[in-house]
């Protein structure tokens, strides 16, 4: 069988250039990556998956060779940006799976536009908003994500960081990963070094406190939970791992299912595609 081609095309939506990996045919299906990545996470997922779908992956406003305007790093407005780029493709109806601020992305898509998300895939992430519910010294040190906090600092993460994107970067490569050989770090720190994507990864994390707590905290007050059928993955050494994961996520969707990847650190897709795969294949062609 011909492997799909799988296409490299950028979109101009409403002034922002997006640039995203096209291949196969059908129902679309959204891949969106997190920190620090690019679309090129998927690399490895993409040919299989365009076997049965429109398999789409873009670089995230602020991200690899998308745009990197100084606003719109709330998750509705990210949010917003994947559904003009659907559009823009002929689909009012899609798959989404997301990693990491990915996720997040994705997360707020099926909450502002139930009706258009089919199935829904969340990687190695709870909701923000429980991130910010459980956060405190012992678990921001104990699951790895003291970085929060200082990726929301003004101007401060830049300067340190932009002094070594390598050496920044490499750090969480190192610490998040088991399978370290399989991530493609020297390009990440490629998109990294361009002019803006430092500033623009930290601005993600910037609208995560109080912008998106705002509206996370909003829809839990109006009980609005997630009705599509929820697939949640994590590392057995991800970030989430030492929180019951299904429980949580179970609180905020009614259909939820899930496994642990074992030999799997944070990265997924990159680290363990063939088990990824196989999970992916199972929840979005249903028997």
């Amino acid at each position: 069988m011909t492997e799909p081609t799988i296409e490299s095309r950028m979109a101009d939506l409403d002034g922002l250039r997006m640039h995203y990996l096209i291949g196969g045919e059908g129902p679309l299906l959204v891949l969106l990556h997190g920190w620090p990545q690019t679309s090129h996470c998927w690399r490895r997922l993409i040919p299989a998956l365009a076997g049965n779908f429109t398999v789409v992956a873009p670089d995230l406003r602020g991200y690899g060779r998308t745009d990197k305007p100084v606003a719109g790093y709330d998750k509705r407005t990210m949010a917003a940006d994947i559904r003009a780029l659907a559009r823009s493709l002929g689909h009012s109806t899609l798959v989404l799976a997301g990693h990491d601020r990915g996720a997040r992305v994705a997360h707020r898509y099926a909450l502002d536009h139930p009706g258009e998300v089919e199935r829904l895939v969340v990687m190695d992430i709870i909701p923000t908003r429980e991130m910010w519910r459980r956060f405190d010294m012992t678990s921001g040190l104990a699951s790895g994500t003291w970085h929060w906090t200082f990726h929301l600092q003004p101007d401060l993460p830049e300067r340190l960081a932009g002094q070594d994107v390598r050496g920044y970067l490499g750090y969480f490569f190192e610490k998040w990963a088991v399978q370290r050989s399989r991530l493609d770090v020297e390009e990440y720190v490629r998109a990294f070094e361009q002019p803006g994507a430092l500033r623009a990864g930290f601005e993600d994390y910037r609208a995560s406190f109080p912008h998106d707590a705002q509206h996370d905290d909003a829809d839990w007050d109006a009980g609005w939970r997630l009705e599509m059928p929820v697939l949640a993955l994590w590392g057995a050494a991800g970030l989430p791992s030492s929180v019951p994961v299904l429980d949580i996520w179970r609180d905020y969707a009614l259909d939820v299912r899930g496994a642990e990847i074992p030999e799997c650190g944070h990265f997924l897709a990159e680290e363990q595609p063939d088990a990824v795969l196989a999970h992916l294949s199972k929840f979005l062609l249903p028997r």
